[in-house]
């Protein structure tokens, strides 16, 4: 890997790191606690897990220049891989599948704006 290509994947990382904080803090002051970060079981992985009195959510993090070119990173893939690392989740948890669950999108800009959209995700 050249030094060019390892610098560009450092600064992806943090970039990424840095807005799913973001994210994570807007959930708090929303009354969320934070359950896990970069969760990984199931063959997928979730940015963040939160919860609070009455659900959990899964919240998948993008970031680009612009909201949309965001949103067009999320596939219908990594949408299953998502579904399937919750369902592991949920295993785990004492209420298990019982518990109310949504699936959120947070979207991140060049400039740091987001835009949280609930339920963005809708199991097949």
């Amino acid at each position: 890997m050249t030094e060019a290509a390892e610098l560009r994947g450092r600064t992806a990382f943090h970039a990424g790191a840095s807005a799913e904080m973001r994210i994570a803090l807007a959930y708090q002051r929303r009354g969320f606690q934070l359950l896990a970060q970069r969760w990984r079981r199931g063959g997928g992985e979730i940015d963040l897990i939160l919860r609070d009195d009455e659900r959990i959510v899964f919240v998948e993090v993008k970031q680009s220049s612009s909201f949309e070119r965001a949103a067009e990173r999320l596939t219908a893939a990594q949408m299953r891989r998502i579904y399937a690392a919750a369902e592991v989740f949920l295993a785990e948890e004492a209420e298990g599948q019982l518990i109310d669950t949504r699936f959120d999108v947070a979207l991140v800009d060049g400039s740091g704006a987001y835009r949280i959209v609930e339920n963005a995700i809708v199991p097949d």
